[in-house]
């Protein structure tokens, strides 16, 4: 054999190799990573999770295709707090982000900074909400702060701009966009984050007759009384006493007497509607002078007041998630038609649950499962078998592992979570019994609390504003109606749970020196 022939045979036997190694720029082994949140989009009203409020088709697609996880909760039910737990892999107190008002620290660890760092091509679309610039992407461009539904402006890679449309559509274009134009010899995260159903939930134009009035039936807690339950008893996020009649129900109330109704941002109200140009705010005001007609031959009748409050709220609501829906239907359909859907894990979550009426509340902050329980759910058809679920016990926390060990690279031992592809791999799957969960804010009458929650359980302690202890039985109350903390029956089943919320602290490092007592 001459030598050009060996020279020949030997470059391709190296090309051959780095074809098929497991090296950060093998778009073939790397798989690409679609994750997409949604802000404040309750499983209550994702139809995979529950059809009785509305239809997702295009986000049920994940789960047929997928797993559903349903028991995936988070660890502070708030917006940047939860943004900066699926980053970084942490509890909020380690992060830095324990509240709204911190600014993220972008130099320390981050899941898309380690891929970054490995050779993938990575972007960040939407809702960022962490008070500090992306860092960790390729490309960014982001709403800023929480950011308008009509018209809003972007910063985008530092650039101030504005984008004409509705907010949820153009996150999804601006994806798309990139999708199409991104670096094809690499394996791709794309994170798109929708600001939608976000208070105080603006719907897309042509979708302001969706729902008309429909029959929402109230829940069945929705006039609790908050016997026994200090913390809800200074709460100011009901449905019935605490939303804003133009913010909320978008009732200019012009020449309504202020004093009956709540009203706290009148100013802001307009400002929104501002943004929209003379033509949409025409279609606007057709569509919602009937809420303003309707308003005045109810409001004094207290029955039908709460109801039409109700309808109102969950009306705006679900017509924002019918856009988010579409979008995700429109980024599946990329996927599939550019035969990229085999090689790319999808998630889709939000960054935490949302009560839709339970306990008459809306928002979250709570530890209430409706508000720490969040929606999640995962395709990947190398490795997922459709219509899937499971019942363990999830966090947010685990995102960050979960996407490292999916492409091929070690979980850093600071991270706090755990992947859950041990979960839809099913290897002898050892997991957790019981999740641990602190909120830190006072806003909106809400206490600062921590607590546990295990399979059966919820055991809260509220600190700080008011010292008031909390215990459910899941399997008898789950709707969390009956505080059982005082009823010696359980003493020995608290004793149990406060030793094992003491090992979740000391697990997660959690500073806070309140005794447990």
């Amino acid at each position: 054999m001459n030598l050009k022939v060996s020279l020949i045979i030997f470059f391709l036997a190296v090309i051959l190799v780095s074809c098929t190694s497991e090296g950060p720029n093998n778009v073939e082994k790397r798989p690409n990573i679609l994750f997409i949140m949604s802000d404040d989009h309750g499983y209550q009203a994702i139809s995979a999770y529950n059809s009785d409020l509305i239809q997702t088709p295009n986000i049920d697609r994940i789960a047929n295709e997928g797993i559903k996880f349903n028991k995936a909760f988070v660890t502070n039910s708030l917006c940047a707090p939860s943004r900066a737990v699926i980053l970084t892999g942490k509890f909020s107190h380690l992060n830095g982000v324990t509240g709204n008002g911190q600014i993220f620290d972008g130099k320390q660890q981050t899941f898309p900074k380690i891929l970054q760092q490995n050779g993938y091509q990575t972007a960040m679309i939407g809702k960022w909400h962490l008070k500090s610039h992306p860092v960790g992407f390729d490309y960014w461009n982001v709403l800023p702060g929480q950011g308008d539904y009509y018209n809003p402006g972007f910063i985008k890679m530092g650039m101030d701009t504005i984008y004409k449309g509705y907010v949820t559509e153009l996150i999804t274009k601006l994806s798309k966009d990139w999708l199409k134009n991104r670096d094809t010899s690499k394996p791709f995260l794309l994170m798109m984050h929708q600001k939608a159903p976000h208070r105080n939930w603006l719907p897309a134009l042509k979708n302001l007759e969706l729902f008309d009035d429909s029959d929402f039936p109230l829940p069945e807690n929705f006039y609790d009384d908050y016997e026994g339950r200090e913390a809800l008893k200074k709460q100011m996020l009901t449905v019935r006493n605490h939303m804003d009649i133009r913010m909320d129900f978008k009732v200019p109330c012009d020449t309504c007497d202020t004093a009956s109704v709540n009203s706290w941002a009148p100013e802001e109200y307009w400002r929104r509607l501002d943004r929209l140009l003379p033509g949409e705010r025409q279609i606007w005001d057709k569509n919602y002078k009937k809420e303003e007609l309707e308003f005045y031959t109810i409001k004094d009748d207290e029955a039908k007041f709460d109801r039409w409050k109700f309808r109102r709220f969950l009306e705006d609501y679900l017509r924002c998630i019918v856009s988010v829906d579409e979008s995700v239907g429109q980024v599946l359909d990329f996927l599939k038609e550019n035969n990229l859907e085999k090689n790319t894990i999808v998630i889709y979550t939000s960054d935490q649950g949302f009560y839709l009426g339970e306990h008459g509340l809306f928002d979250k902050r709570f530890m209430y499962e409706e508000a720490m329980r969040t929606p999640l759910l995962i395709r990947f058809p190398n490795e997922i078998k459709g219509k899937s679920q499971t019942e363990l016990l999830t966090q947010n926390i685990d995102i960050a592992p979960t996407l490292l060990d999916v492409a091929g690279f070690p979980v850093p031992d600071d991270m706090q979570g755990t992947s859950l592809r041990k979960i839809w791999k099913k290897n002898n799957v050892k997991w957790r019994d019981a999740v641990y969960y602190h909120y830190y804010e006072k806003g909106f009458g809400a206490s600062p609390h921590y607590g546990i929650r295990t399979k059966r359980y919820k055991l809260i302690h509220f600190y700080d504003v008011i010292d008031a202890w909390e215990l459910y039985d899941l399997k008898t109350d789950p709707h969390e109606m009956h505080n059982l903390y005082s009823d010696p029956a359980y003493e020995k089943k608290i004793k149990e749970l406060k030793n094992k919320l003491m090992d979740l602290k000391s697990r997660y490092k959690d500073p806070q020196n309140d005794l447990i007592n």
